[in-house]
């Protein structure tokens, strides 16, 4: 049992992808928290990592390798401007080090040091593992599960605890469509303000009013680059965009 918010639901991120793209990179920042935690980080000489099941197979087409090694240099998702993605992975391509979270520069090698391993780890099909070598000669490892919608998990579930606490904040707790619908007949409200209460016992009016119009904005900047965007999008797929010609066509349509 685990509360959803909508900022939950309608995550800001780099694509193509919620599992393939935007989960691992989170791990990446994720495992950057864990060394620091335990005192390993400045210890690091040597990374690698291992996309397992899906993000291996499918993991080229989705970015998954470049999204990983993306967290690793210390970016975020939602925040790097895009136009810096492709600098970053060519500087890497060329001289083969990486800048662990912007901190310390490591030698790293793209093409051998994400290892796409056609395994399915037994937990979730999309797993990785993240290995470093440290400067005692010990390894220390980390394995994350990317479930969808930018979601990551461990095995363990440690954070399942704090989710339920959260979850026990929600004036209108649901599990199932029916405790919506019963919440809904019950307190004479729409969908949207049973929802809206929930949303309150996490965070302001003012925090739900800003960071829904963000999502907003970023929808329609996307929608507006996808319809005057042509040409193929990167991450090696060679198809071509779509929306362009849909757009034209319908634009012509209405005139």
């Amino acid at each position: 049992m685990e509360s959803i918010s909508v900022f939950d639901m309608l995550k800001i991120g780099v694509g193509p992808s919620s599992s393939h793209t935007l989960g691992p990179w989170r791990a990446s920042e994720r495992w950057i928290r864990e060394l620091k935690d335990s005192k390993k980080f400045d210890l690091v000489e040597e990374i690698t990592i291992n996309l397992y099941g899906s993000l291996s197979l499918t993991g080229v087409g989705h970015a998954t390798d470049l999204a990983t090694v993306l967290g690793l240099l210390g970016y975020d998702p939602v925040t790097i401007p895009v136009e810096n993605i492709d600098p970053e992975i060519n500087n890497l391509k060329t001289f083969n080090r990486l800048n662990l979270n912007g901190e310390r520069s490591i030698d790293f090698d793209l093409e051998n040091d994400v290892v796409f391993n056609k395994k399915f780890l037994p937990f979730h099909p999309n797993g990785m593992k993240f290995t470093a070598r440290l400067q005692n000669g010990k390894t220390t490892s980390s394995t994350f599960y990317s479930i969808g919608g930018g979601f990551v998990v461990k095995e363990e579930r440690k954070n399942a605890k704090k989710q339920l606490e959260k979850f026990k904040q929600f004036p209108f707790p649901i599990v199932k469509g029916t405790d919506l619908a019963a919440f809904c007949e019950q307190e004479g409200k729409k969908i949207s303000e049973i929802v809206y209460e929930n949303e309150k016992s996490l965070r302001t009016e003012a925090e739900i009013d800003a960071g829904l119009k963000t999502i907003w904005n970023v929808l329609l900047e996307s929608m507006y680059l996808g319809c005057h965007t042509e040409g193929t999008p990167p991450a090696g797929l060679n198809v071509r965009r779509m929306s362009p010609d849909s757009h034209k066509k319908l634009i012509g349509e209405q005139n």
